[in-house]
């Protein structure tokens, strides 16, 4: 089985445990890491993730994932939130990250560069805005987009 759709699977698989919790399942990834696979499933709440929330996921997860055994060698399964930068995925975290500074990387280079920076002003119809520090406003579609993840500056 693909790594993408071991990542597909455990989505299917974990998207009602993590409902259960009061969470909201944000990603899967399923990668190798030196001779060890990990699969980390992230999950976030408006209030943050606790301690409590990965366990009330990752066990029950543990266990449907044994009944199921979709994975056939050793893995480690990490549950954790996504973090401070959080990464932005579907349309729904664009929306939520209005305002906030975010940094992108395209598929392919615009104005000599894949890489941009800046206020997300808008997100709707497939597009956003970013406002760069130089108030140029830039308009990407979000089939073009890599990688988005919030940016904090401290």
């Amino acid at each position: 089985m693909a790594k993408k759709s071991i990542s597909e699977l455990v989505k299917e698989i974990a998207l009602p445990l993590v409902s259960d919790a009061g969470c909201e399942l944000v990603d899967v990834e399923f990668v190798k890491e030196g001779s060890n696979w990990f699969l980390r499933v992230y999950i976030d709440k408006p209030e943050g993730v606790s301690l409590d929330d990965c366990e009330n996921v990752s066990r029950p997860l543990n266990k449907k994932l044994d009944e199921l055994d979709p994975i056939t060698h050793e893995f480690y399964l990490e549950v954790s939130s996504p973090g401070i930068e959080r990464p932005l995925k579907k349309p729904e975290d664009f929306v939520r990250a209005i305002g906030s500074i975010i940094e992108i990387r395209l598929y392919k280079a615009v104005d000599n560069t894949k890489r941009f920076e800046g206020e997300l002003v808008s997100c709707n119809d497939g597009h956003l805005t970013i406002k760069t520090e130089n108030d140029i406003n830039y308009v990407f579609e979000l089939k073009d987009i890599a990688k988005a993840k919030k940016v904090f500056k401290f």
